[in-house]
């Protein structure tokens, strides 16, 4: 079967140019333009990565990409003409795993498409990773939280972005990262500033502690983060 592109643009000539070449690249595509009718293609298309356009009508494309990663890890390319660090930051922290700024030559939107989606589905040399209490699948990209009692473990639902960073960390723990290796990890292709990786951590964190694997990752002043067994 195909893979499956959702494009969510509503300026028709945009469009049509991004389908075109991604067809060309030999993707199948589904075409929304409006915040609902992203909803709802999303849910009825299953595709395998959304290029999701931030300004939209009925609402915007943060709302799209907040409603998403509610139910799903979809990798998320933003496609935005707002080239300021603060919607940047909006749509790392939500969980994009990149960005295109308008204007945008469409051949490089299929090779950050590719890219991100090698990230997602690239097989790895180790299959598990175990760090205290953290079991990482890596060929199912999964990722769960065991507990002293021997309960089932709890899973962590993750994006690719964060999945890249955790696993990353995870081949060499209580090692510390520097930012610039973490962003590497997580988004080679990308032209972010290192410091968008405090997003993704903070999220990641949050979601480890949820999950009850506590103060696991540990900012290291000056540089970066670590991934630290939990006692």
């Amino acid at each position: 079967m195909t893979d499956r592109i959702l494009i969510v643009e509503d300026e028709r000539e945009i469009a049509e140019l991004l389908a075109a070449y991604v067809e060309r690249a030999g993707f199948e595509v589904v075409k929304a333009g409006t915040v609902q009718d992203a909803i709802r293609a999303h849910a009825q298309s299953n595709p395998v990565l959304m290029l999701l356009d931030i300004g939209l009508p009925g609402g915007d494309g943060l709302d799209v990409l907040t409603t998403i990663r509610r139910r799903a890890d979809t990798p998320v390319i933003m496609i935005t003409a707002h080239d300021d660090e603060v919607t940047k930051l909006s749509s790392l922290r939500i969980g994009a795993d990149d960005y295109v700024v308008k204007p945008f030559n469409p051949s490089e939107v299929v090779e950050r498409i590719r890219a991100v989606l090698r990230r997602a589905q690239g097989a790895t040399n180790r299959r598990t990773l175990s760090v205290g209490t953290l079991l990482i699948e890596l060929d199912a990209r999964v990722v769960s939280c065991r507990n002293a009692e021997g309960d089932q473990p709890v899973r962590i639902p993750l994006t690719p972005s964060e999945f890249e960073i955790l696993a990353h960390m995870a081949r060499q723990p209580r090692r510390a990262f520097s930012r610039c290796e973490l962003l590497e990890a997580a988004s080679p292709d990308s032209d972010a500033y290192d410091r968008v990786i405090d997003s993704h951590l903070s999220k990641l964190r949050q979601k480890l502690a949820a999950a009850g694997c506590v103060d696991m990752i540990e900012p290291v002043r000056g540089m970066g983060y670590r991934l630290w067994p939990a006692s």
